[in-house]
């Protein structure tokens, strides 16, 4: 439905003419006052246009007897005489639509200012000067940061904002008075009142900031040895987690499903004068960036190999990351206490990798231990407590905490849980901190899982609650002045990312696993929408990296939304709205979202091992990629004679030169070495007999299907199309 243009011509207190002669203007097509508007439209009119209601006029203050007998001898036509209006004791309510200044702050028209305490006061002063509009001056140059509110430009530019409203209205602009502006829409409303606009770059000023902040030193006075962080890296199942566990005496292996660790895990472990903090890492392939995470935030790495495996894919990319974040390397050799284990093979083998041991001339410490047993573990720990001092690790605990932030996730009862690594510094309980895009001020500080500290210093890894946000795993952790700095920093970095994530979306896809992939084949490039949910910040990382990994030439995996925590009913919503899957690592749907999934026909599937997801969505796309099609070639006959038959058409007398010829074969053409026509054969006759085959060496008729132009010394090679299944790896 929409609205007559006289209708709300009539509503905004102007003609039907006025009113066209505007919406041309602002690029819209109308012919008579018949037309329509659309809805839209119209509420945008009715808030810019609509009168005002009248201001009761001041009560002027009587006249006496003798004013009055006076203004009665004054000739018609003179300033007293009264006009119809007056004399009813009405004003007459002169509006204009259009300024005739549209930059003033005084004189007729709907956005003139007004001097209403003048008019309290009866109005004194010269009535001229009272009238006479005061013009509004633009100022020469203004200074501004975007994105900038209109309520702010307004108050640089010191004019009022309806006037604002008003002029970006007739740009094509409609806005309201909190609406945030661009560069481009601030440079054209500056740019049409004449104001020179400079812009402060507001993001860069905030990163300045956070430098300041992380290079800030202080005197090596204040520097104080640190305990070292040691991170475990190495192959699945080489025995990392089963080594934390005999040091720290705790069961972590028995929690993780599918025996492999699954999240990035950091404990202090206090023995004695020598105190460490280990970071745990996965080491399935998928979690690449988990363990990348882990190298970037250590001062000393402990490669862990079995000593009945030796080095694996994983245990070479560990190798790899800790040379990228140039720390020292120890080995520890696992599994020593096997019957199959081979310390001195394996000390080979990681030789060829570029690791030579102490004992053979080289420059790594390789330590022989064993998770079960305990064997060898007092010598890890001393000689990680030597290659620390050989370091000189220090730390400055007087200044503003840094840290890493290593793993996040959102629970129920406490809000978000940030696992953050302090890096230097002492992050205190109460502090404004900024993480990622999030911010918050410290609520609670637990180590280990348990113990409540009112502090947390270098090489600490401790438990935040008070986030307002999951932040992302390797974001820095800053300690900022107040809370509101922080919100400032956060949701910028916020509104960037949801600008990129928006100019990343597509949309038109499907939902189902299976229907995503049903156009494969048909020469589109197919896109799989997944949502991911997890408990995480980490596990979204390695899912992400493993199911894009899987994307093709005809298969493209897109992940359109993460997030850490339960499956909700706006996910089902994202995922109905633009055709995705759900992916549940570690969490599942409440059930509103259930209900509203199975509504809506959304796929959510649930997991608890990593790997069974990326199995799941290969084996989906690999059953709908389009069949390799192969040719087997069966035979090849030669035309020595054409029979001509008035019913059925041309016959070819053949012999079989190659093979055999059946009669369900496709067929190919060929003369003079070109082939000029593929088909299939109608007839397949061994003497007067139909065949099913004819073998190398005998004769045959053969009646090409639809086909009648062939000659003899014509080959027909006869083949046929196999399909085979194909895999996305090719």
């Amino acid at each position: 439905m929409g609205v007559r243009i006289f209708t709300l011509a009539k509503e905004l207190d102007m003609t039907s003419k006025e009113l066209i002669s505007f919406l041309k203007t602002q690029g819209h097509k109308v012919s008579s006052h018949m037309s329509s508007i659309d809805d839209p439209v119209a509420k945008i009119l009715r808030d810019r246009l609509k009168p005002k209601a009248a201001e009761a006029p001041a009560e002027k203050p009587k006249a006496s007897p003798a004013a009055a007998k006076k203004g009665e001898s004054r000739p018609a036509g003179s300033a007293t005489q009264k006009t119809p209006a007056a004399a009813t004791g009405k004003k007459k309510k002169v509006r204009r639509f259009f300024p005739t200044n549209e930059y003033t702050s005084g004189g007729p028209g709907r956005f003139a200012g007004k001097s209403r305490r003048s008019s309290r006061k009866g109005g004194g002063g010269d009535p001229a000067e009272r009238k006479k509009p005061v013009v509004f001056k633009a100022p020469e140059k203004i200074e501004v940061s975007v994105p900038l509110a209109l309520k702010d430009l307004s108050s640089a530019l010191g004019m009022k904002a309806q006037v604002l409203i008003k002029t970006l209205f007739k740009l094509g602009k409609p806005v309201t008075i909190n609406d945030f502006l661009d560069e481009d829409l601030i440079l054209e409303v500056c740019m049409e009142i004449g104001t020179e606009v400079e812009f402060k770059k507001k993001e860069e000023d905030e990163e300045e900031l956070l430098k300041t902040i992380e290079e800030e030193a202080g005197s090596d006075e204040d520097k104080i040895p640190k305990a070292p962080v040691v991170t475990f890296l190495g192959h699945v199942d080489h025995g990392k987690t089963s080594l934390l566990d005999k040091i720290r005496e705790t069961q972590v292996t028995a929690r993780e499903h599918g025996g492999i660790t699954q999240h990035l895990g950091a404990y202090r472990v206090d023995n004695g004068d020598v105190k460490v903090t280990f970071i745990d890492t996965p080491g399935h392939k998928a979690f690449t960036e988990m363990r990348a995470r882990g190298a970037n935030v250590t001062d000393v790495a402990v490669l862990v190999v079995a000593a009945d495996d030796g080095p694996m894919p994983q245990t070479e990319e560990a190798i790899n990351h800790v040379r990228a974040a140039e720390v020292p390397i120890i080995v520890a050799i696992n599994k020593i206490d096997l019957a199959s284990a081979n310390s001195q093979r394996c000390k080979e083998q990681l030789s060829g990798l570029g690791l030579n041991p102490v004992d053979w001339g080289g420059e790594t410490e390789m330590v022989e231990v064993s998770a079960q047993t305990g064997e060898g573990l007092d010598n890890l720990l001393e000689t990680l407590s030597l290659e620390s001092e050989i370091l000189e690790l220090k730390a400055n605990p007087q200044r503003s905490a840094l840290g890493i932030v290593l793993e996040a996730e959102a629970t129920t009862n406490r809000g978000v849980l940030t696992t953050v690594l302090i890096k230097d510094g002492t992050l205190k309980h109460g502090d404004c901190v900024l993480a990622g895009a999030c911010y918050g001020r410290v609520r609670d500080l637990i180590v280990n899982g348990s113990e409540q500290v009112e502090e947390a210093g270098p090489s600490v890894p401790v438990t935040i609650v008070g986030l307002n946000a999951v932040p992302d795993a390797g974001a820095k952790l800053y300690v900022l002045e107040n809370e509101k700095q922080a919100r400032q920093i956060a949701e910028t970095r916020a509104r960037n990312r949801r600008e990129m994530e928006q100019a990343e979306k597509s949309s038109g896809k499907k939902r189902s696993l299976i229907d995503l992939v049903e156009k494969v084949g048909s020469g589109d490039v197919v896109d799989l929408n997944l949502i991911i949910k997890a408990d995480v910040r980490g596990s979204i990382e390695a899912l992400r990296s493993s199911l894009v990994g899987l994307s093709t030439d005809e298969v493209q995996v897109e992940i359109i939304h993460t997030a850490v925590g339960a499956v909700s009913q706006e996910d089902v919503q994202l995922a109905s709205a633009s055709d995705a899957v759900i992916i549940g690592f570690h969490v599942v749907a409440d059930d509103r979202a259930r209900a509203v999934a199975e509504e809506a026909g959304v796929e959510i599937r649930s997991y608890k091992v990593i790997y069974e997801v990326v199995d799941d969505i290969r084996a989906a796309m690999e059953a709908r990629l389009a069949p390799e099609e192969l040719e087997e070639f069966h035979g090849r006959a030669t035309i020595r004679q054409v029979f001509k038959a008035s019913k059925i058409g041309n016959i070819a007398g053949c012999i079989v030169s190659t093979g055999k010829i059946l009669r369900n074969d496709k067929i190919r053409l060929i003369r003079n070495d070109v082939p000029i026509h593929e088909g299939s054969i109608a007839n397949l006759k061994r003497l007067k007999d139909d065949a099913r085959e004819v073998k190398e060496g005998f004769e045959c008729g053969i009646k090409l299907k639809g086909y009648e132009d062939i000659k003899e010394d014509d080959v027909i090679e006869a083949y046929t199309i196999t399909q085979k299944a194909r895999t996305l790896d090719g």
